[in-house]
């Protein structure tokens, strides 16, 4: 079967795919749904979240805001406790 028609069938019948490939075709098309599992498929993938892959940026840019009194609004700002944010802050 070629792409076009997979692309054909997957857009007509978008109900009958399953979770998460649904929400791929739905928010980025067939095409980005289709290079995903072209290049990944049969593999077995952990999928992290935002905040997890970009926790190391998240730092640095707390780090680089930190003035020493505005500890409160970086932790809230990052989605941090105070506690937690000072923790890392001084260990590095």
């Amino acid at each position: 079967m070629n792409k076009s028609a997979l692309k054909q069938a997957a857009v007509n019948h978008p109900q009958k795919l399953a979770a998460p490939y649904d929400a791929i075709l739905e928010q980025h098309g067939f095409d980005a749904l289709f290079t995903v599992v072209e290049q990944m498929g049969g593999t077995t993938i952990y999928v992290p979240t935002i905040r997890s892959i970009c926790h190391e940026c998240i730092i640095e840019e707390a780090r680089s805001e930190f003035k020493g009194s505005n500890l409160a609004a970086i932790a809230r700002k990052y989605g941090f406790s105070e506690r937690g944010l000072w923790n890392i802050l001084k260990t590095s």
